[in-house]
């Protein structure tokens, strides 16, 4: 990376948010709460491109997110609380702290060693009053808050002593999802499933999977299949809903050989 053409761009972006907060009707209304909602849309984009593995797309959506970053940053200035300089020193102040087997004299050989020193020291500093997951944002999708929730209490050395032991208690959420059903009682059936659910995330997390880009990728090969069913019962001149269950698993079979 070349720093000085970093640094310009830094600057001219700033400028320009320093000149469009000023003079555009739109960014002078933008405050905190009305552009909360924008910065997880584009935190999703940016996912998504990801996901895809759209390199355009990753730097597009990085540009996005750094907008929101300067913006949020000239909102604290104005207020007087911060400035970008105060986010930026915060932030490498943080990684500093965070890492000291580099700018240290702690060793850590493997990631997982680095990963347990880094929960530590944010329980250390950051959580005292609020505890191991008070720092879990109320804000996350359930399904990436439960992940966190589990790698937090994992870093306390809460957890199974064998990954393997981990299907013993998602054997026995599915019997207790299964026995709530027959009786029928709803609010407890739901309980049971959150139960089972929060089993099988720590189940992708204890084996090394993200189960937000496992179901993703289920969730995209699913539309692929039922997409291609779609246009086959076109060709043959009927909608999905017009064929027999028959038919549609003779196309949904068809869709998983050819895709």
């Amino acid at each position: 990376m070349d720093m000085n053409k970093a640094r310009e761009a830094t600057a001219r972006l700033i400028e320009i948010m320093d000149t469009l907060r000023e003079k555009c009707p739109w960014d002078r209304e933008q405050t905190f709460d009305s552009l909360r909602h924008n910065t997880i849309e584009e935190t999703y984009e940016l996912a998504d491109a990801i996901v895809d593995g759209n390199m355009d797309g990753i730097k597009e959506e990085l540009g996005d997110l750094m907008l929101h970053v300067v913006f949020y940053s000239k909102l604290g200035d104005e207020r007087h609380a911060f400035d970008y300089t105060d986010v930026v020193n915060g932030v490498c102040d943080k990684l500093i702290y965070r890492h000291p087997h580099v700018y240290g004299d702690i060793h850590a050989d493997t990631p997982a060693e680095v990963k347990e020193n880094w929960e530590a020291l944010k329980l250390r500093k950051k959580n005292r009053k609020s505890g191991t997951l008070g720092g879990v944002p109320r804000s996350l999708p359930s399904m990436v808050k439960a992940y966190r929730i589990g790698e937090k209490a994992a870093a306390t050395g809460f957890d199974w002593r064998e990954r393997d032991d981990v299907w013993d208690k998602v054997r026995e959420e599915i019997a207790e999802v299964e026995t709530e059903m027959r009786r029928g009682d709803a609010g407890d059936t739901e309980a049971e499933i959150g139960d089972l659910l929060f089993s099988l995330v720590n189940m992708c997390r204890l084996y090394g999977i993200d189960p937000e880009a496992a179901l993703e990728r289920t969730n995209k090969k699913f539309i692929s299949r039922f997409n291609y069913m779609e246009s086959k019962a076109v060709e043959r001149g009927h909608t999905l809903h017009e064929l027999s269950t028959d038919e549609m698993e003779e196309l949904w079979q068809q869709a998983k050989q050819d895709l």
